[in-house]
């Protein structure tokens, strides 16, 4: 049986929303051309936090990041905690921010600087992996903090009205977003048991594509 899907289709996520061909089993109807960028997107959505997929075509340039962590920022804690790994500025008059949230806040924005050093910027994003660690004292990883923080950087732009979409900090009303993104990559998170740096609760690596010179 066959399905209908949305899918971004672009040069290098310069794209425009279309509706219509079948699902990845129909590999003509989603094979990428060669500089094309195709963006899969969960059936009936069109402002999903991720995308299904991502497909480049064979002459699409790409840009892979290291694991990029949280800087310490926050001079009034104490080395090696996870607060240490904050910057008070992005939260400042927000309420409820979370630890997670605070320092994913950090990274995506390392995340931007490292990307724009590359002649490229978070709006080109296709894939993206993020390792969580659980907070001292939490049972699981922050996956809520990390979601809240994640949308102040990508997809809050709604692909169907091209509106920017308000987002939360911590329990605070939504407001507009950090930077305002359309992108929206295929993402991983998994929890995990450590990472490099005593403290260290966020890390994250992307892929990005270049736009055709």
């Amino acid at each position: 049986m066959k399905r209908r899907t949305r899918v971004v289709i672009g040069t290098a996520l310069t794209a425009s929303l279309l509706t219509g061909g079948t699902a990845l089993a129909d590999a003509r109807g989603w094979w990428p051309g060669p500089k094309e960028v195709r963006v899969l997107l969960p059936d009936g959505q069109s402002n999903p936090a991720i995308a299904n997929g991502v497909a480049t075509g064979a002459e699409v340039a790409v840009y892979q990041s290291s694991g990029l962590g949280p800087s310490a920022l926050n001079p009034s804690a104490p080395d090696g905690t996870p607060e240490r790994y904050t910057d008070p500025s992005l939260t400042e008059g927000a309420q409820g921010v979370t630890i997670t949230e605070a320092q994913a806040l950090v990274v995506l924005r390392n995340i931007r600087t490292n990307l724009e050093t590359a002649g490229l910027t978070p709006a080109d994003v296709i894939t993206m992996k993020c390792y969580l660690m659980k907070a001292p004292g939490a049972e699981t990883a922050d996956y809520a903090g990390w979601n809240r923080a994640y949308r102040q950087y990508f997809a809050n732009i709604d692909l169907a009205t091209h509106q920017v979409v308000p987002v939360p900090m911590g329990t605070s009303a939504p407001k507009p977003p950090l930077l305002a993104s359309k992108a929206r990559p295929a993402r991983a998170t998994m929890e995990v048991a450590s990472l490099a740096v005593k403290g260290w609760l966020v890390e994250v690596e992307v892929t990005a594509a270049y736009k055709k010179r």
